[in-house]
């Protein structure tokens, strides 16, 4: 079962949304920047100055059942798990921060030049992006750049910077491109996008459930793959979502 629906055999850009199947409550003080599903358990990282943090949550009740804050110093970015270990990224310092998953401990801390902003795993190794239309790759262990591609997509017409989010399934990249409501769905290798995912329905729900709230944008992306579903949220939302991807009617 795939979380993707069929792609044709033309060269241009898949249009697909996404169909809300159940939502539930979501912390709206988590200003989130990533999130992940593994081995059963949901991983969250945060931002903003002096409130980052690396939480897990229940998503069935919304509760944050473990939580390590930043040092005051980092911004949280994204996030993955990579086998035992969780990274993430800091927004402006240069610096990825590794966690034990099974205590949340730190273990360990790379460094890397400019900003970071989303993160997933993918074949032993880490893609990652930065805010521009590229995407990098890095050893798992030592964090060292080990190539970068370009992300492109003929004919589609609409920006390719703002790469944030990520989440890696099924050989593609899935990446949240900022201050929209839309995803892309990129082949790594050749940086080639297959597919745009409109998220429209979710930020039109998320609007009219906040009641005027303040709420920012959308951001927070993970596989279900057991259900071949997608858990999304966004930065101050009330509400996180279980969707499937679909083909536009």
């Amino acid at each position: 079962m795939s979380v993707f629906p069929p792609v044709g055999s033309g060269e241009g850009v898949a249009r697909w949304t996404v169909e809300i199947i159940e939502w539930f409550p979501h912390d709206p003080e988590a200003f989130t920047q990533g999130l992940e599903i593994a081995g059963g358990t949901m991983y969250e990282s945060t931002g903003l100055w002096g409130r980052s943090s690396l939480r897990t949550v229940n998503p069935a009740t919304g509760e944050v059942t473990e939580q390590v804050d930043l040092p005051a110093e980092f911004f949280g970015e994204g996030l993955t798990v990579a086998g035992d270990e969780i990274v993430q990224l800091t927004w402006q310092s240069g610096t990825a921060l590794v966690y034990d998953r099974a205590t949340l401990g730190l273990v360990r801390e790379h460094s890397y030049e400019g900003e970071g902003w989303g993160l997933c795993e993918m074949g032993g190794e880490l893609i990652m992006t930065n805010g521009s239309d590229r995407l990098a790759r890095r050893d798992l262990q030592t964090f060292e750049l080990v190539g970068t591609v370009t992300v492109t997509a003929p004919g589609y017409g609409e920006r390719l910077d703002y790469l944030n989010e990520l989440e890696c399934v099924e050989g593609m990249v899935i990446a949240n491109v900022w201050q929209t409501d839309r995803l892309l769905v990129i082949d790594p290798l050749a940086g080639r996008v297959v597919a745009a995912i409109d998220a429209g329905p979710l930020v039109d729900d998320v609007s009219r459930a906040s009641a005027g709230r303040q709420i920012d944008v959308l951001n927070g992306v993970a596989v279900d793959e057991r259900t071949a579903t997608l858990w999304m949220t966004g930065k101050l939302w009330p509400r996180l979502y279980r969707v499937r991807i679909v083909e536009v009617s």
